[in-house]
């Protein structure tokens, strides 16, 4: 079961030893996977899969030509949610270099994928996500746990403030809706972290992200009348948005936080932050193997189709150190997360 609490100290298998020294656990597992042949590339994979969205996204460009000012566009834009939504996990796998070894091609193929086509900077979030992997659902660290407006543990809800603490009162209910706005916001971010010092390229990404909404914008306003192209970027957007956190939500929300100061091996620090999700290969095709997060955070330039596979041994391992290893369904794993957001906002209402 799920185990939603605050990790505070270094936790191996309650009343059993370890049977290595700290820090020796994961390179086993590692010697294991490596035995497996799950490191090694998988071109075929990508340049099937790749050409597939590609394929996608042509094919609803042209409808969306065709069609011309039309309320059948809504059918178009929820359709080109799912695209984006796939884009984005070509994003993903390119920036861990499960596509290509090399980090030159990776990063062409992200800023093509991730700033052209999506409207979002790579390089931000490359350095989000990055920082993400080093410390999963690390209060202090993590930036997806951050309380920007949700609150992510009973010791941010204590210290929230504004926005985030109006919101926290009721955050499991406004989540899917708050959903709908994420496209917005990761573009919304992207434009401002072009000022940031961290940004490589500001100037490249920039130009991209600009090509992006004029393209965007430019074709939806140029083909559609005023009205039906405001509906076309609110379905569009809004389920774009839900989509990506019903890919990203179940992986890390309602697992066990880590507070400032706690020890624990690599190896734990992943496993016991994460969560799979078991579906099959409809999950794993809506989720672009995201669903294995155990397996990718502990090997994040594993490519997809070795994820599975990976899966097994990691488990398997996992059991005979005692360490806890945890999997559900999709809709188990949305409604863990929402129970645990319900509970840790749980003083904001209390608070009234």
């Amino acid at each position: 079961m799920a185990n939603p609490t605050v990790l505070i100290e270094n936790s191996p298998a309650r009343g059993q030893e370890q049977r290595r020294e700290k820090g020796s656990d994961f390179s086993e597992l590692s010697r294991r996977i490596a035995d497996a042949g799950l490191l090694r590339r998988r071109p075929m994979y990508y340049t099937v899969r790749f050409g597939a969205v590609a394929l996608a996204l042509a094919g609803g460009v042209a409808a969306f030509v065709t069609l011309g000012d039309s309320w059948g566009q809504l059918v178009v834009a929820a359709a080109l949610a799912v695209v984006f939504g796939q884009l984005g996990l070509a994003a993903h796998d390119l920036a861990h270099r499960q596509v290509f070894t090399r980090r030159r091609p990776s990063e062409a193929g992200g800023l093509l994928v991730a700033n052209l086509l999506l409207g979002m900077s790579y390089g931000w979030w490359m350095n989000k996500h990055t920082r993400h992997h080093a410390n999963p659902n690390h209060e202090e660290k993590d930036p997806d746990v951050s309380p920007d407006i949700l609150v992510w543990s009973r010791g941010q809800a204590s210290r929230a403030k504004g926005l985030p603490r109006f919101v926290g009162k009721h955050q499991a209910a406004l989540f899917f809706p708050l959903l709908t706005l994420e496209g917005l916001n990761l573009s919304s971010n992207s434009f401002k972290a072009l000022r940031s010092p961290s940004m490589k390229r500001p100037v490249v990404e920039g130009s991209l992200l600009v090509a992006h909404f004029v393209l965007y914008f430019g074709g939806l306003f140029t083909l559609l009348s005023p009205g039906k192209a405001l509906a076309f970027i609110a379905v569009h957007q809004g389920l774009f948005g839900i989509y990506l956190g019903s890919v990203f939500a179940p992986n890390h929300k309602g697992m066990p936080m880590i507070e400032e100061g706690t020890q624990l091996d690599f190896l734990r620090r992943q496993v016991l932050t994460s969560r799979n999700v078991r579906g099959g290969a409809f999950v794993d095709a809506f989720m672009g193997g995201l669903n294995y997060q155990i397996e990718h955070h502990l090997f994040p330039s594993m490519p997809t189709p070795a994820l599975a596979r990976a899966q097994a041994v990691t488990e398997a391992y996992c059991a005979e150190l005692g360490v806890a290893y945890h999997q559900t369904g999709l809709l188990a794993s949305h409604r863990e997360a929402l129970r645990h957001m319900r509970s840790v906002g749980e003083p904001l209402r209390a608070a009234r």
